[in-house]
């Protein structure tokens, strides 16, 4: 007989522990004795035997994240209503202005530390999330509310300077050099033609710079 019929709820039951000490405690303060700990009925050799390391648990974790992302369920409605740009600033503002973004990040491990994580969100910004906004930046293009002339090199260049660049957790700067370097993204994109950062995007981007005092 096999000793798991039905492998797929015990991933997510590990993921789900995961996710949970991850915001609590944060990634680098969590153990997989832990996870243990918290299920209860699953030992460490369960646990390997689906993921081989803590790295491979929080990678499993922000894919699951990222998938359960449904942009078009921001605009059910209202798809007539706005424009390419519109939904654009739309998508900006709900990956970044909830709890939930923030308890991640204060989560993750320190990207600067941690080149295999870094790795990865360089990845997955070039080559996962941003064909998910071509889509929006190429309506952008037909309405007129956006002017630049390359849509995939601009939604990569738009996630890699976001997700990368204006990270505080992989370049610790002073405050004064956060906003100089957001005001120059927010230029940048005005000048090739996606503006982008309007001022609510570009408040909530700058309260990031609290991340830097902790």
């Amino acid at each position: 007989m096999s000793r798991n019929k039905y492998p797929e709820i015990t991933i997510n039951r590990i993921l789900d522990s995961a996710t949970k000490l991850f915001l609590e405690k944060g990634y680098e303060k969590t153990t997989i004795q832990d996870i243990v700990d918290d299920l209860g009925d699953l030992s460490k050799g369960a646990i390997y035997h689906h993921f081989s390391s803590k790295e491979d648990i929080i990678e499993a974790v922000g894919e699951r994240m990222f998938n359960s992302i449904h942009f078009e369920e921001l605009f059910k409605g209202r798809e007539d209503q706005l424009d390419g740009l519109s939904k654009l600033k739309e998508i900006c503002l709900y990956c970044m202005d909830n709890a939930d973004q923030r308890q991640w990040m204060e989560a993750i491990p320190d990207y600067f530390h941690n080149p295999k994580f870094l790795a990865q969100e360089v990845y997955q910004s070039a080559k996962e999330s941003a064909p998910m906004l071509i889509p929006y930046i190429e309506e952008g293009i037909a309405d007129g509310s956006i002017t630049v002339t390359q849509p995939k090199e601009a939604a990569e260049v738009l996630l890699l300077l976001a997700n990368i660049w204006i990270n505080p957790l992989v370049f610790r700067e002073t405050k004064e050099a956060y906003v100089s370097k957001v005001l120059f993204l927010k230029t940048m994109l005005e000048q090739i033609g996606l503006p982008v950062m309007d001022d609510d995007v570009l408040e909530v981007v700058l309260s990031y710079q609290e991340l830097l005092e902790e």
